[in-house]
């Protein structure tokens, strides 16, 4: 069970949060996923637009990739330095201001008018991701009833997901049939009807009292934190490994035309938005625990996806299957607010730079075993491999908080 951490002499108590009819909090939800749906859009919306963007700019695909790694970046540097610079703002005009900030840099992107001020663009749209998600997923959790928690970060999660599945195809058409720069212009104007919609909805008095800096950041650097952290940087890697190469996978493989590779990223798309709400009712029920769970499931789907990929008949199962593991992230940001003490702000934002540095390590690990001649569905033996890293860092969470159980309650125990 989890045991609440007591409440230091130094720390001001959190106040009440604001008493929210359902349609409230159901509005308040939506908005916030709103904005995931937004970023969700804008992250995948390149690889779509790869060959369009290499074509106008001059350049080629692989110079546009670099694109996509500018914009992993700023979700990495940003997180956590946006979190830290706004740690005295409310946390309803910080997330204002941070999505009023990414509809700058896509609008930014929209009008680039070359390459490398399209990288800076999108340096800079990555910037607000991962402080939107981590303030997003703490306002959610906090109008929400204690028990209904996770399945409340897993709505707001819900929005990223439902980009996979709706967003990305339809900005990719857009790009296609009238040029890539709209499919931008079309995440800026999201972007604003998010701040326009959280601006009417959320109430003021959101957010509970804040640390200043030093202690934030001192709250931080605790192991439970980086373990957490740990846990998504490797343990996520797989589904990245696997989801960057399924194109050619499915060509070269599978043996299907390129006109099929949609009906794969839509298989993948409902895994996730499976995943995101199976992983908010898992925590909800087993807590930390939940992370083990999915990493075992994700060792097994990865292992057996090679397998999978030579029929049409399983691959789409399997790709399917493989979008579920987007259930470690929602358990992840969730067992953050329990470890992270005064550091919840920081360590939440965080979360997406861990999951973007998988978004990294998933394809580079993955382009190593192609290249050294072990085929596309080496992917999924790579995939479980991490998986099972993250599980292996999760034990040692587990064994940590153990350990420091009889001293510190903070941490969950069996």
């Amino acid at each position: 069970m989890t045991v609440a951490a007591p409440v230091r002499p130094d720390t001001p108590a959190p106040a009440p949060a604001p008493i929210l009819s359902p349609r409230q909090v159901g509005l308040i939800v939506f908005a916030l996923a709103m904005g995931g749906f937004a970023i969700g859009t804008s992250e995948f919306v390149v690889m779509g637009l790869i060959t369009d963007i290499a074509r106008a700019m001059a350049v080629t695909e692989p110079q546009v990739g670099h694109v996509i790694s500018a914009y992993a970046l700023g979700v990495v540097i940003g997180a956590p330095t946006l979190a830290i610079l706004g740690a005295r703002m409310s946390r309803r005009s910080l997330l204002l201001a941070l999505m009023g900030f990414y509809a700058f840099g896509n609008l930014a992107s929209a009008l680039a008018p070359g390459y490398y001020s399209l990288m800076l663009a999108r340096f800079v749209a990555g910037l607000p991701h991962g402080a939107y998600f981590g303030i997003a997923a703490l306002v959610a959790a906090r109008i929400s009833p204690p028990e209904q928690r996770g399945a409340a970060v897993g709505r707001v999660m819900l929005g990223l997901s439902v980009a996979l599945l709706v967003g990305n195809p339809l900005a990719t058409w857009l790009g296609q049939s009238f040029g890539w720069r709209w499919a931008f212009a079309l995440v800026s104007l999201i972007a604003l009807a998010t701040v326009a919609m959280t601006m009417r909805v959320l109430p003021r008095g959101m957010n509970a009292p804040r640390p200043d800096a030093m202690r934030e950041l001192r709250d931080f650097n605790r192991k439970p934190v980086w373990l957490a952290l740990g846990i998504g940087a490797i343990g996520f890697a797989g589904m990245f490994c696997v989801f960057s190469y399924l194109a050619p996978t499915l060509v070269h493989v599978t043996g299907v035309r390129e006109s099929f590779v949609p009906f794969g990223l839509i298989a993948f798309g409902i895994g996730g938005i499976l995943g995101t709400l199976g992983g908010g009712w898992l925590f909800d029920r087993l807590q930390f625990r939940a992370a083990a769970w999915i990493l075992v499931w994700s060792a097994i789907i990865l292992l057996l996806f090679p397998l999978a990929a030579r029929s049409v008949w399983t691959v789409l199962p399997a790709v399917l299957a493989v979008g579920t593991m987007g259930a470690l992230a929602t358990v992840l940001q969730a067992h953050l607010m329990d470890v992270a003490k005064s550091a919840q702000t920081l360590a939440a934002a965080s979360n997406h730079s861990a999951f973007n540095m998988a978004n990294a390590l998933g394809p580079w690990l993955g382009g190593m075993a192609i290249t050294a001649g072990y085929g596309w569905t080496s992917t999924g033996v790579v995939g479980a491999i991490t998986a099972l890293a993250g599980l292996l860092i999760y034990a040692w969470a587990r064994a940590d908080a153990r350990r420091a159980a009889p001293s510190t309650v903070a941490c969950e125990a069996d």
